[in-house]
């Protein structure tokens, strides 16, 4: 198998493909990121008979920027059009529609994990961990493939546990080759809520899981730093260069705030709603 997953947007929301999973399965609160609030199971009243949003335009506007920030990492495609086969929860049983939905929060947590894995084996310093790595892409790959009794049976925070093992020893080899002053700081799980770090040097850094809500990392250097779990939401990466930051992913970006001077890992899109002014 190769080092990484033949077609990237096999770990990308495909919304075209899906039964729109994520509007449906999953639940959410009324905040600053939702409008209103749904319980698991229940469709959004915005989804459409479709599966597509009727106010995909205006999410932000009509208070649901929470949706903006989401990301399946493919499992919503995955399970719709592979596990139930292209069948639709709207025609089939209502004991079919509740697997699905129980499914497919399940698949997610294993698609995120074969993100991750994909990028670790696309690190010239993880070579050492390489074929465990392969190994272990193969292994959640095969998961994501069972059938629903299987998936809904699994034990996925225990499988998380073993591949974070892998992913660990990743960031430990991965952020030796960075230089600057962050260079093996471990800030994992740190509460930098609202912290100022305009222009800190965190190269090398381990945020892994920190919680950076709000904090100001304008201009700050982040190159080689480690961003697995970090709560980004409304971080200000105005300026920022995360240029060979690793297992940063879509929703963290997306949930931050940017400009145009952010440099970001080629892994990563620039989100549409940051602005020039960031």
């Amino acid at each position: 198998m190769p080092d990484q997953i033949t077609d990237p947007s096999d770990l990308r929301g495909d919304c075209a493909q899906c039964f729109g999973l994520c509007c449906v399965a999953l639940p959410f609160a009324r905040s600053a990121d939702f409008a209103l609030n749904k319980p698991a199971g229940k469709p959004c009243p915005n989804l459409q008979g479709d599966h597509r949003c009727g106010i995909h335009a205006d999410l932000r506007q009509k208070g649901f920027s929470g949706c903006t920030v989401y990301d399946c990492f493919g499992a919503g495609q995955k399970v719709s059009q592979i596990t139930f086969g292209g069948q639709d929860w709207r025609t089939g049983s209502k004991e079919d529609a509740r697997r699905m939905f129980d499914v497919f929060p399940v698949v997610r947590q294993l698609h995120e994990l074969l993100w991750y894995l994909t990028e670790a084996l696309g690190l010239p310093a993880a070579r050492p961990v390489h074929p465990e790595l392969r190994k272990a892409l193969e292994r959640t790959e095969r998961l994501t493939r069972g059938t629903p009794g299987e998936l809904a049976a699994l034990d996925v925070a225990a499988h998380r546990q073993e591949v974070n093992v892998l992913l660990l020893r990743t960031s430990e080899l991965a952020r030796a080759d960075a230089g600057g002053k962050g260079k093996g700081k471990d800030r994992r799980g740190a509460d930098l809520v609202g912290a100022r770090l305009k222009g800190a040097d965190l190269r090398g850094a381990s945020l892994r899981g920190a919680c950076l809500i709000a904090a100001d990392l304008t201009g700050a250097d982040l190159r080689g730093a480690d961003l697995i779990g970090a709560d980004l939401r409304d971080t200000d990466l105005t300026d920022a260069d995360l240029t060979g930051a690793f297992f940063l992913t879509q929703p963290q970006v997306n949930a931050a705030r940017g400009s145009a001077g952010t440099r970001l890992p080629e892994s990563v899109g620039r989100p549409v709603h940051w602005t020039a002014g960031g």
